[in-house]
């Protein structure tokens, strides 16, 4: 029997970034994941802004020093919206760019190493069999290249995948949409690259997605709209892949050397809960929807980062009263906006002539700014605010602090950088702020305390950041150290 304060199942990138987080604040923590080795496939690759900010904080990301030259400027990329052209994501100058393309498998070898780096156990080749909680712990059995293992934990994060065994074992209550579409996606080579158009591309019989390479293997994929496959977990084959381009284009269209063949749907799923006792949902196994926009793989992400320091808080003695129930009250909402705006775009690519004004209309409507900012902080999680949780609650409380330039007395520094040892931080700023640093005395154990002035004034004087980067307390939302108990429990002594 092995015993560990969390148990996460499923070492994908979300499991692993769990862990790695975890792993920094010391808590002992074991992955179990099935696959021996991590699998290169061509699934999701686009990071978004807040996915992008919030690992920037943590370590994970590289992102620009924040001067005051970068203030008020920003960054810009090209986006789709139901596959039509017309969208711009944008972020601050001082944060990492608005779309970076990275592989899932690359994000979960970084994260993994990470994790091995700060004492995590990653077990591979274990299969979890049985879950069953108890009022102090959970017990979990898996499978290993040995034999059958017995595990106990304080706490477990169940970041297996859609079809998670976590989720199906303890009987997680969901939300569903049944599909209506079937999709098939091909790492392939295509033998006559110019006979497919390259990226998005509707006709009136479906959708054809291509990242066309004349020098190797090309991501292919088709979407069908006239109905679920029969058979969602029968195999693809390259013929049946080929057949469907047909179809769907018009044309042949010339393809060998399948490398991954592979098939979706706009099937969607949402747990009513992402809590469960001392089990937690995290990634797919709370989630799931059609994959437009790049979303899934930010979205669990996010919940990583969000889960990962309640935990290590709570495990460590310096939460507050109900602090892991703000999980689910954050992130949930989070899920279920996913899933709308993917149902949203998915309604819009449905190829019938009668949706052509109203395809016409959205994008009018995306060459408005104001629309195409609102619709790509959307997509790109930048509108995420939380509900607030401290009395009154501040109008800023849970809203994303984004990165500012700031001078301590060490000299030039910024709030990216002030984040990175993964304590909350109280920035007291100028002498109005430093009248704050009082009431945070009982806290020094838990949350750092910087003085600093900034390059532009501020809203406030003073501000409490979580270690995700959201804003836990202004002065305009009641007591600080009010805030501080609800969030980190009692004061010490000093």
């Amino acid at each position: 029997m092995t015993h560990t304060q969390v148990l996460v199942v499923g070492g994908g990138p979300v499991g692993m970034l769990v862990a790695a987080e975890l792993g920094h604040h010391g808590v002992s923590t074991v992955v179990l994941e099935a696959e021996p080795r991590t699998v290169d496939r061509p699934k999701a690759g686009t990071l978004h802004a807040r996915t992008a900010q919030g690992l920037a904080r943590r370590g994970h990301l590289p992102a620009p020093v924040a001067t005051e030259d970068l203030l008020g400027r920003g960054r810009a990329d090209a986006f789709r919206f139901a596959g039509m052209p017309g969208l711009v994501v944008t972020a601050p100058a001082t944060e990492p760019g608005p779309v970076l393309g990275r592989s899932q498998a690359d994000l979960e070898r970084d994260f993994e190493h990470v994790a091995r780096g700060r004492g995590v156990t990653v077990l591979r080749g274990h299969r979890v069999t049985g879950i069953v909680q108890g009022p102090d712990d959970v017990h979990v059995t898996a499978q290993g290249p040995h034999g059958v293992r017995q595990f106990t934990a304080e706490y477990a994060v169940g970041a297996d995948g859609a079809r998670s065994t976590v989720r199906e074992r303890l009987g997680f209550a969901v939300d569903t949409h049944p599909s209506t579409v079937s999709a098939r996606l091909g790492l392939v080579r295509l033998t006559d690259p110019e006979s497919v158009p390259y990226g998005w591309h509707r006709t009136p019989r479906g959708w054809t997605v291509a990242g066309v390479s004349p020098y190797g293997h090309s991501r292919f994929i088709t979407i069908d709209f006239r109905g679920p496959h029969p058979d969602r977990h029968a195999p693809l084959t390259l013929d049946e892949l080929r057949e469907e381009a047909e179809r769907v284009l018009g044309h042949r269209v010339p393809m060998a050397d399948p490398r991954f063949l592979s098939r979706f749907s706009d099937f969607a799923r949402l747990a009513r809960d992402y809590r469960q006792g001392r089990v937690f949902l995290a990634g797919d196994a709370a989630h799931v929807h059609f994959a437009v926009g790049g979303q899934g793989l930010n979205l669990g992400l996010q919940d990583a980062l969000n889960l990962a320091w309640k935990l290590a808080h709570t495990l460590t003695g310096s939460a507050g009263k109900d602090l892991l129930d703000t999980y689910d009250a954050e992130r949930r909402p989070a899920g279920q906006r996913v899933i709308d705006n993917t149902r949203a775009q998915l309604a819009l690519m449905r190829p019938d002539p009668g949706l052509d004004p109203l395809r016409d209309l959205v994008a009018e409507l995306l060459a408005i700014d104001a629309v195409n900012t609102h619709v790509g902080h959307m997509i790109s999680a930048q509108e995420t605010v939380y509900p607030a949780r401290t009395g009154r609650g501040s109008h800023w409380e849970g809203r994303f602090l984004p990165n500012l330039p700031l001078t301590t007395a060490d000299g030039p520094t910024d709030l990216t950088r002030l984040l990175l040892p993964g304590r909350p931080v109280l920035l007291l700023l100028g002498e109005a702020g430093r009248a704050h640093g009082e009431q945070g005395a009982g806290w020094t154990h838990v949350v750092r305390t910087v003085s600093a002035t900034a390059a532009r004034p501020l809203p406030w004087d003073a501000v409490l950041v979580r270690p995700d980067g959201y804003i836990a307390w202004a002065p305009d939302g009641g007591s600080l150290a009010g805030a501080l108990d609800h969030w980190f429990g009692a004061p010490r002594p000093a």
